[in-house]
Formats: C-alpha cells, sequence, structure tokens
C-alpha cells in the first residue's frame, strides 16, 4: 500500500471538508449531520494519570499480541488448508483453501489500527497486505487486463518464466522461494509490483475477477494446480512452487510480527513502547484509530473506489470479500478504544482503556465516541448485509447503482463523523493537535 504523508490540516478543518467536497464522482453531497465535527476542545485540558495511562498502553500491546497471534494461527490454518489443496487439486480442496483465506483475513483486518504510529508496523505491513496490485506480475490474466500505467512489471508472468524482464533489467526466478518473491515487491519502483501477502495469495486461489461490476468472484479452476496431466493455466509446479512459498513467508511473517508484541523481551518493540512516556503510548492509539478511520478506510478503501467506479482498488477484488475487510478493519478501531477483543477462541479480552481514561475526563466526549464507533459499525454492516444478499462491494460502486453507492456514501460519512471525535477525546486527555492521516482524498 503506498504511504502517504500525514495531512498538515487538522480534523476539524478535514471533516468540514468533506461536506462541501463530497464522496463520488459527481460531487454528491453526505448528510451535513454525519459530517459535522464535535465541539471544539477546551484550552486547558486535564492531565492523564501516569500510571492509569501506562496501564491503558501495557493492555494496548495485550491486544495487539492476542490479534497478531489469531491472525498467525489462522495463517498456519490456512497454510494447512492450501497443503491439502496441493496435494489433492479439487473442487472441494480449492473451495476449503478459499474459506480458510477468508478466515484468516478476520483477525489480521482487526490488525490494522496497530499500523498507524508503530513503525514496527508500518514498515512490515507492505508485505503482508500491499493492494492494489498488477497481478499479471504474478501469473495469466485475460488479454484485455488493465494495469498500472508505466509499470514495466506489469504482464512479467513469474509463474510462467524462469527469467522476467523488467525494463532493461532481467531478474532471475528460476527457484521461486519467499525470499525471492520479497525481494520482487516494488520492482523497478512501480507501488504495484506486489508478489506476496494476503492479496497475492488471494489472486491465485481465486484468480481475476472478470465481472467488473456485476455479480461474481474469480473462477481460478482447481486443475491450475494439477501437478502433470490435466494442468490448466500452464506451468502448473512453479503456480504449486509460488502457493507455497507465498503462504510460508505469511506464516513467518506473522510469527516475526507476534515476537514484536511478546511481554518481557528484551529489544523487540513492546519493550520500547512501554519504555516510552505513556502519553506518547496514547498519541499512537489515537492517532492509529484516526487514521485508519479517515485517510485509509474511509479514504483509500471506500471513498476511491467510489469516485472512480473501479473495481481495481477494491481491497478485496479477487475473492469479493471486501466487505468484510472493511467491516474488520472499522471492528480494530472499535478494539482499541474499548480495550476488547473478542478471540477466535470466543473468550473476551478486555482491560485498562482509553475510553475509561476519557470518560474521567470528560464523560460526553466518551459517550459520543462510543456513539460514533456504534454508528459507523452498523453502516459497515450494512454492507456485509449487502453481500449477505448477493449485492458485493463491487457490485455497490457501480455508476449506475444509486441505492449502492449511498450505502458507500453513508459508510464514508461516519467515518469521518467517528473520526472528528476521536481527535476530541484526544484533546479531552491533554494531546494536543492529532492531526491524523486524511491520506489527501479532500476531506
Amino acid at each position: 500500500m503506498p504511504r502517504i504523508p500525514l495531512a498538515a490540516a487538522s480534523l476539524l478543518a478535514v471533516a468540514v471538508a468533506l461536506s462541501l467536497a463530497g464522496c463520488d464522482d459527481k460531487k454528491e453531497q453526505a448528510p451535513s449531520q454525519a459530517v459535522a465535527p464535535s465541539a471544539a476542545a477546551p484550552s486547558a485540558a486535564p492531565q492523564v494519570d501516569e500510571t492509569a495511562a501506562r496501564a491503558v498502553v501495557s493492555h494496548y500491546a495485550d491486544l495487539a499480541l492476542a490479534v497478531y497471534g489469531d491472525a498467525l494461527n489462522n495463517a498456519k490454518a490456512l497454510q494447512q488448508a492450501i497443503d491439502a489443496l496441493l496435494a489433492k487439486p479439487g473442487a472441494n480442496t480449492l473451495q476449503a483453501a478459499r474459506a480458510a483465506w477468508v478466515a484468516a483475513r478476520m483477525p489480521y483486518m482487526q490488525s490494522e489500527v496497530f499500523r498507524f504510529g508503530n513503525p514496527v508496523v508500518d514498515e512490515w505491513e507492505g508485505q503482508l497486505n500491499a493492494w492494489p496490485l498488477d497481478e499479471g506480475l504474478i501469473d495469466y490474466v485475460a488479454a484485455d487486463y488493465q494495469h498500472a500505467l508505466g509499470n514495466p512489471g506489469a504482464t512479467a508472468n513469474i509463474v510462467a518464466n524462469p527469467e522476467i524482464q523488467v525494463g532493461e533489467e532481467k531478474v532471475d526466478v528460476s527457484t521461486i522461494t519467499g525470499e525471492t518473491l520479497a525481494g520482487l515487491n516494488e520492482l523497478a519502483g512501480s507501488e504495484a509490483n506486489v508478489a506476496t501477502g494476503y492479496h497475492a495469495i488471494e489472486f491465485l486461489l481465486w484468480g481475476q475477477d472478470l465481472n467488473g461490476t456485476g455479480p461474481g468472484a474469480g473462477q481460478r479452476p482447481a486443475s491450475d494446480y494439477l501437478a502433470g496431466k490435466g494442468c490448466t493455466g500452464g506451468h502448473c509446479e512453479r503456480r504449486r512452487a509460488y502457493l507455497k512459498a507465498a503462504t510460508a513467508l505469511l506464516v513467518s511473517d506473522l510469527e516475526y510480527m507476534v515476537g514484536q508484541w511478546q511481554p518481557k523481551t528484551a529489544g523487540n518493540y513492546r519493550a520500547s513502547l512501554e519504555g516510552e512516556p505513556a502519553v506518547n503510548g496514547l498519541r499512537k492509539m489515537f492517532f492509529g484509530m484516526g487514521s485508519l478511520s479517515l485517510g485509509e478506510l474511509a479514504g483509500e478503501r471506500l471513498k476511491v473506489p467510489l469516485e472512480a467506479s473501479s473495481t481495481e482498488d477494491e481491497q478485496d477484488c479477487f475473492s469479493d470479500n471486501t466487505h468484510n475487510a472493511h467491516f474488520y478493519d472499522g471492528k480494530g478501531i472499535r478494539n482499541v478504544y474499548l480495550g476488547e477483543y473478542r478471540r477466535l477462541d470466543g473468550s473476551l479480552l478486555s482491560g485498562p482503556s482509553l475510553s475509561a481514561l476519557v470518560a474521567r475526563a470528560d464523560a460526553q466526549a466518551d459517550a459520543a465516541l462510543k456513539t460514533d464507533l456504534a454508528a459507523s459499525e452498523a453502516r459497515l454492516q450494512a454492507l456485509v448485509d449487502s453481500a449477505a444478499k448477493g449485492q458485493h462491494f463491487d457490485q455497490l460502486i457501480a455508476a449506475d447503482n444509486a441505492a449502492g453507492r449511498q450505502l458507500v456514501r453513508d459508510a464514508i460519512a461516519a467515518l469521518v463523523k467517528q473520526t472528528g471525535s476521536i481527535e476530541q477525546a484526544a484533546a479531552r486527555l491533554g494531546i494536543g493537535e492529532l492531526n491524523p492521516d486524511s491520506a489527501d482524498h479532500g476531506f
């Protein structure tokens, strides 16, 4: 995912700008009451008790550990399902691998709130979740494939070629390993060259979604993974090796991140975070919530594809799982504020929270943010409900789907309003200008 500089303007200004700019290609205005910023922060905000703040930051690290631990467990389950597919390619094993991929996304998306403000996550995240990608770098694509302009690797097809030509450079990919694939990310300086992570695996399991804004996901046949007779798509042995290597790398990368959040471990990121003044940790928490809410989710993942009616800018575009990706991103924001996470085993991890700190300083600000979190979750749930009824995100953003586009605009507006309340809650704890990442989307 492209790294975009932090916005210079305060959120109070950008929230008002959204009501003027609208959210789609026709500049349709979101409901004004959905984007109104909260009341201005008082000039002298109360100071936070250091002991209480440290407890909240420590629990934040516990949440990160739990989420990444669940993401790792589900990635290992995905790896087992892919091994079963490769052992016996067929409709059933392919469907099981696809279901395991969807399940793996649920905890991972709840981890994205930790990306913003925590350099160890932000610097690592691109190898796992970079998108959009030029899938022609990886494998065969349709003849009318539309790729990023100026990308010399857009149709290199690693699966088909033991040596790929990218501009004037020749790259040896005769042996497909996780290390080799990781070295191809952003090849020739193009961020669309993505060879690893969830979306590379997604493409290998589903293939291209050639339905545009119509119904249906990718339809890669299981026979693309047959070894020997019956192989479709060509180069099945290399495709098998690619899928296996990319999945192993995903597991390895998540193991690394779990290690970064382990308690009482000298030299890891958690030790560094807990060694800082507690207010720094609180600021990172609020900044992560605000930036994911505004620039990333409302902007990159909702507004960009909506404005262009572009399925190429859809988050989980091959599988049509985008509604779940958006919902669990939103859930991650809520988790951090309330200090709660529902683990995959059904248990609830809870502890000292930002909400409790804010409520002590200003109960009204806490209540307003919790109300906005619930409202945005409901708007994102509406996208999930639409998919359950057969109309997925790529159909909602179609230029002629007025009702579907309104569902997306409503989610954007709720997220922008929510981000205003996040900034106000931070101000009540004495944390000054938060300046969440607006990703320059005109909010």
